[in-house]
């Protein structure tokens, strides 16, 4: 159950070609995907499980000492480079953009670095053109699927069906904006509107990150107000980090003057993107972080470590990860009072210690 809640939660990186995602993934997944100077040498999209950095679990386990410490994790879809004409088939657009349809959110790199020996797939360095590229071929495949839905829709709505009108004038509204060279993540939906809106799966509605993969760290282009995250990294600074032996690293990224690398910048921005929240259970056997969706109820949460525990939830036993630490124990904690009781309706929040009971 635990594979299966984050599996289905992706962000998949796109861009031109040789803007540098194919190395970035390589480095976040530690996985051996080839890399090349060439358009479309990425064809397949190829998927890496990420573990996420966070202190709070290396500290909690300091206080438990448990046998194993496991992390959360997120995944990566490394996707081939889109070109213009993607929308209409161009390269291998089609494929390109049915794989960013499956992913939750979207990392884009735009390329902010000067090599003559890595092409451009235009010629010249250019962040601007890059993302009006990239934007404008996602938007255009959206108006594409829009405008097949709505011509079908008009036509079944005029038998006077309420659902089909209310579904008319949303795809009407989607459309227009569309129209306008706007993604849908920029237009406002009333609450009632989101459960058929979600089953379109528009591309431009899916959160961003903007992802510079620059020279320098000090060197982000302006391009203006952008309508998501926005994250500079060296990718080749990057490259050499990772190249270091784990024990390494911390003491060159605060070398470079750098508080965290740029990878764990990424992914817990990433994490953050997709609206999860992370709880932890604790204890001699294991340390463990797990994912939820922001506003997950007790039963769901403790679901996420068996799918048992949620018809068989009775209660959980929660505390704050900070109470915890301040204690020193969990022995501690509960003299003290800090370990609460919560019932069914209790929301998990991010950063709680859980420790479910449930009927065996």
């Amino acid at each position: 159950m635990y594979l299966d809640l984050f599996m289905s939660l992706s962000l998949g990186i796109v861009g031109l070609p040789n803007v540098g995602k194919s190395t970035l993934f390589n480095i976040l997944t530690k996985k051996n995907v080839e890399t090349a100077n060439y358009p479309f040498c990425t064809i397949n999209p190829n998927v890496g499980i990420v573990k996420v950095p966070d202190k709070r679990l290396d500290d909690l386990a300091a206080i438990s000492k448990p046998a194993k410490i496991i992390p959360t994790a997120i995944k990566f879809v490394d996707i081939a480079g889109l070109v213009a004409g993607a929308s209409k088939g161009e390269g291998l657009g089609n494929q390109f953009l049915a794989h960013i349809r499956e992913c939750d959110a979207i990392c884009e790199v735009i390329r902010n670095f000067q090599d003559k020996n890595i092409i451009h797939v235009s010629g010249e360095v250019n962040p601007q053109a890059d993302k009006e590229t990239i934007n404008l071929e996602l938007i255009l495949a959206d108006l594409g699927s829009i405008e097949k839905k709505l011509d079908k829709t008009r036509r079944e709505s005029k038998s006077g069906n309420k659902e089909l009108i209310s579904q008319t004038i949303i795809l009407e509204k989607i459309y227009q904006h569309l129209e306008k060279g706007l993604a849908a993540r920029s237009l406002e939906f009333v609450e009632e509107e989101l459960p058929f809106v979600k089953t379109l799966n528009l591309l431009t509605i899916k959160p961003i990150i903007y992802l510079f993969n620059v020279d320098d760290l000090k060197n982000i282009p302006e391009l203006g107000e952008l309508d998501g995250e926005i994250i500079a990294i060296n990718v080749k600074m990057e490259e050499e980090i990772t190249a270091l032996p784990e024990e390494e690293q911390a003491e060159y990224i605060s070398e470079l003057g750098l508080d965290q690398s740029g990878l764990d910048k990424l992914i817990a921005t990433s994490y953050k993107l997709l609206g999860l929240d992370t709880f932890f259970t604790t204890g001699p056997d294991e340390t463990r972080a797990w994912t939820i969706k922001h506003g997950t109820k007790a039963p769901e949460a403790a679901g996420v470590i068996h799918t048992d525990f949620i018809k068989n939830f009775i209660r959980a036993e929660v505390i704050n990860w900070e109470q915890f630490i301040t204690a020193g124990s969990e022995a501690k904690a509960r003299e003290q009072g800090l370990i609460r009781t919560e019932g069914k309706d209790y929301i998990v929040r991010d950063g709680d210690v859980c420790n479910f009971l449930v009927n065996r």
